[in-house]
């Protein structure tokens, strides 16, 4: 019964940055890891990246390695995509998603996620 709303979204032009939001809450002490993930038309969705609530292990897939960063605020079910030198193919629709697992090297492919947010719309172009 964990709740994920994600904020933040917005058109940017490429080169530029833009930071996401995900406030947890309900039953929020069952999970163990969030990540984000994304999905443009036509494509299915790919996981971006994964960070554990105790020990704040994090996991990126290759294609942000370098120009994103996950984070929370400590002591609070608030976590953070900061996004920098963004492509077009950034674009698509963002999603933060819940797990009683907490993260690891092949989290952003579990088979099943046990929360998901309604998505926020980042767009990159000129």
């Amino acid at each position: 019964q964990v709740q994920l709303v994600e904020s933040g979204g917005g058109s940017v032009q490429p080169g530029e940055s833009l930071t996401l939001s995900c406030v947890v809450s309900g039953a929020s002490s069952d999970f163990g890891g969030i990540g984000w993930f994304r999905q443009a038309p036509g494509k299915e969705r790919e996981g971006v990246s994964c960070i554990s609530k105790r020990d704040n292990y994090t996991n990126y897939a290759d294609s942000v390695k370098g120009r994103f960063t996950i984070s929370r605020d400590n002591g609070k079910n608030l976590f953070y995509l900061q996004m920098h030198n963004l492509t077009p193919e950034d674009t698509g629709v963002y999603y933060c998603a819940a797990s009683s697992l907490p993260c690891f090297g092949s989290w952003l492919y579990l088979p099943r996620l046990d929360s998901w947010g309604q998505g926020t719309q980042v767009t990159v172009s000129s």
